[in-house]
C-alpha cells in the first residue's frame, strides 16, 4: 500500500481533469476553445495542466506502473507550459486535453484503491466544494 499523501495530489489532477473537460466542451477545435470568451477558457485550461503537471511530480513514482501515459512528459509539459506563456501552442493544449486527459483521469482512478486508507480521505475530500466534480467517486 502507498502513502495516503498521494489521494490529495490523485484527486488534486482528477478535479483539474474535470473542470479542464467542463472549460473545453462546448468547442469543436482548438481555434474556437482558444479565442472562445477571450481566452478565459483556455487560459483556465492552461493553469490547470500545469498544476496537473506539478501534481504528477508528487505522486510516487513507484504508482505509476501504467505505460499508457509517460509520466516524465506529464511533468515536462508543466515545465514547457509555466516557462513559455507567449509560445504556448492551443493545438498542443487541444490534443492533450482531447487524447491525454481521458486515458490519465481512468489510470488516476485506479490508482487510488492501492493507496493506504484512501476512501477515508476521499470521502473527507469530497465534502468540501473544490472536490465537487469527483462525484463519481463516491
Amino acid at each position: 500500500m502507498f502513502d495516503s499523501k498521494n489521494v490529495l495530489y490523485i484527486l488534486t489532477m482528477l478535479e483539474a481533469i474535470e473542470k479542464i473537460f467542463i472549460y473545453s466542451a462546448d468547442f469543436e477545435n482548438e481555434e474556437k476553445f482558444y479565442l472562445a470568451n477571450k481566452q478565459l477558457n483556455f487560459n483556465a485550461s492552461v493553469n490547470l495542466l500545469i498544476a496537473i503537471g506539478e501534481e504528477n511530480k508528487k505522486i510516487d513514482e513507484e504508482l505509476k506502473t501504467s505505460n499508457k501515459i509517460n509520466w516524465k512528459n506529464l511533468s515536462a509539459m508543466r515545465d514547457k507550459v509555466s516557462h513559455n506563456y507567449r509560445g504556448i501552442d492551443e493545438s498542443m493544449v487541444w490534443e492533450i486535453i482531447k487524447d491525454y486527459l481521458p486515458t490519465l483521469k481512468i489510470l488516476l482512478i485506479e490508482m487510488l484503491p492501492k493507496i493506504e486508507n484512501s476512501e477515508l480521505y476521499i470521502k473527507e475530500a469530497l465534502k468540501t466544494q473544490y472536490y465537487e466534480e469527483l462525484h463519481y467517486l463516491k
